[in-house]
Formats: structure tokens, C-alpha cells, sequence
């Protein structure tokens, strides 16, 4: 892509500093999060194309079946700054359920964020405008779709309150949206269709690339719930990051997050009792 370096490798769990899952631990603080500043999120790697290729070229299997979407395998959290939640995606939200693009169309109103999803996938976010129609970000350009082609198949729901910045007005949310459509590579100011859509809900700066400097402290805090008494925290230094690291975990799913921190603190309790033998 024009505007972007070279993509670098994630770190897995297992290979950087983290706290036992009961929160953080007494003598060290939550696990620093991976810098993305050097990344980029293509929300669309995992989609197939109408023609019957996959994103990389090879065909895909007519008689396999793509795997349904679980709410239960949803990674639930909540993103901090500092001391105040900007977002939260947990069973207490009454946004989580998710219908047909047809079903979601009859709710719509001019202004709202919708979220497509797909087991396996990022989730693909845009910004409805009204007469059936969204603008998004997909593959490096803003456009202008109707609901039901954007979907491509997937599953959706509202996502006004997942983030819980003051929303600008409905009008307002349109104009920002109809605005970049066209936009596209070295034009565009969003690492993925998420921070697009939240800056056109919200018009904070923090979503757009390298908005907010990448040294010092860590302000946000993504709070990973690992199950109803059990959580484990990451600290990042940008929204931006923050983002990446949750829509990384959404791509994965619940069961694959949770297997990827048991490896890790198994890891870290053998590292420790080999220390403790020297």
C-alpha cells in the first residue's frame, strides 16, 4: 500500500513481558502492548472474493463451510485511559447481539456505526448514511455501498455504544463519511475501517495515524475478561495501538486468545522455576 511501511510481525503472548491473569501483579505492572506505528491492519486479509478466489490468489473450496459466527467465542473488553473506560464490549452490553443485513436495515438510522462480523475475520466497521447505503473503508479507499454489498455475507449489529465518546450529531456523522469517499492510499488518514468510522462518529484526532506520540507512558489500558473473576491488562501508548491490539483479538476469537495467554504463563512459570534452580 502507498502510504504504508513494511508490515511487521505481532508479537504472540509468549514472547513478551505480561502479569498473571489475576490482574497485575505486586511488583510489576500490566504488560506493556506491542507498538503497531510500523503495521497495518487490512481488514479485509481474511475475505473472499465474489469470484471464488480467496485475497491471496488460491481457490476456494465450494463444498467447504465457513465456520458461524459465535457471540460466545467474542473476546470481552475494555479499553481505559487512564482512569476513564472509552470503551467496553462485554455480556452487559445490550449491543452485542448481532442479525441479517436485511433484519439490521429496518433499525438503521442516518449517523450509526455498524459492525460487520465474521468468524475468523476483522471486524469491518462503517458508517450508515442513509437510503440503504454505508460508506467504509475497504482495501485502501473511502466508498460508498449499500448495507447488503458491504456485508459480503457477514453477520452485523448497531455499534453506537461500544465507545463511549460524546457522539457528534447524526448530520454531522454523515458529512464526515460522505467527505472521504473516494479517498484513497496516501490520502488516507486510518490505519482500518474501525478508526474510520469512530473518527466520523466522534471526530477525535486519536483515531486517525500517528495522532498521539508513541513515548512515555502508556495511557490506555485494554482489560482482556478471561472469565468472570479474571482478567489481564495491556498497557499502549496511542488509541491507535490500542485498536490494533483489540481487533487482533477479534480476529482470533476467545478460545485462541485464551490459549495464546495460558502458553504464555506457562512459559514465564517455567522461566521463573529455572531461576529459582540456578
Amino acid at each position: 500500500m502507498g502510504n504504508q511501511m513494511d508490515k511487521l510481525s505481532h508479537l504472540s503472548y509468549a514472547e513478551v513481558p505480561t502479569v498473571d491473569p489475576n490482574g497485575a501483579g505486586a511488583e510489576e505492572g500490566p504488560r506493556v502492548g506491542v507498538s503497531y506505528i510500523f503495521s497495518h491492519d487490512d481488514d479485509d486479509d481474511e475475505l473472499e472474493e465474489d469470484d471464488g478466489c480467496a485475497t491471496d490468489g488460491t481457490r476456494r473450496d465450494p463444498g467447504r463451510e465457513e465456520k458461524r459466527f459465535d457471540r460466545r467465542d467474542e473476546v470481552e473488553c475494555a479499553v481505559f485511559n487512564r482512569d476513564e473506560c472509552v470503551y467496553e464490549k462485554s455480556a452487559a452490553c445490550a449491543e452485542l447481539e448481532v442479525s441479517t443485513p436485511e433484519n439490521l436495515l429496518n433499525r438503521c438510522k442516518a449517523g450509526d456505526l455498524v459492525e460487520f462480523v465474521a468468524a475468523g475475520q476483522y471486524p469491518h466497521w462503517a458508517v450508515y448514511v442513509g437510503d440503504f447505503q454505508v460508506v467504509h473503508l475497504h482495501r485502501a479507499e473511502v466508498k460508498n455501498s449499500f448495507l447488503t454489498d458491504a456485508s459480503q455475507g457477514r453477520r452485523c449489529r448497531l455499534a453506537n455504544g461500544f465507545y463511549k465518546f460524546k457522539p457528534l450529531g447524526a448530520d454531522v456523522v454523515v458529512q464526515n463519511a460522505m467527505e472521504q469517499v473516494g479517498l484513497k492510499d496516501r490520502e488516507l488518514s486510518w490505519r482500518n475501517s474501525e478508526c474510520f468510522a469512530a473518527w466520523c462518529a466522534f471526530g477525535r484526532r486519536e483515531f486517525k495515524m500517528g495522532a498521539e506520540i508513541r513515548i512515555g507512558k502508556q495511557p490506555y489500558r485494554l482489560k482482556v475478561f478471561m472469565s468472570d473473576k479474571y482478567s489481564h491488562e495491556l498497557e499502549f501508548q496511542s488509541l491507535e495501538d490500542m485498536i490494533m491490539e483489540k481487533r487482533r483479538n477479534d480476529q482470533l476469537g476467545r478460545s485462541a486468545v485464551l490459549r495464546e495467554l495460558a502458553s504464555h504463563f506457562s512459559s514465564v512459570e517455567e522461566i521463573k522455576g529455572q531461576q529459582g534452580n540456578e
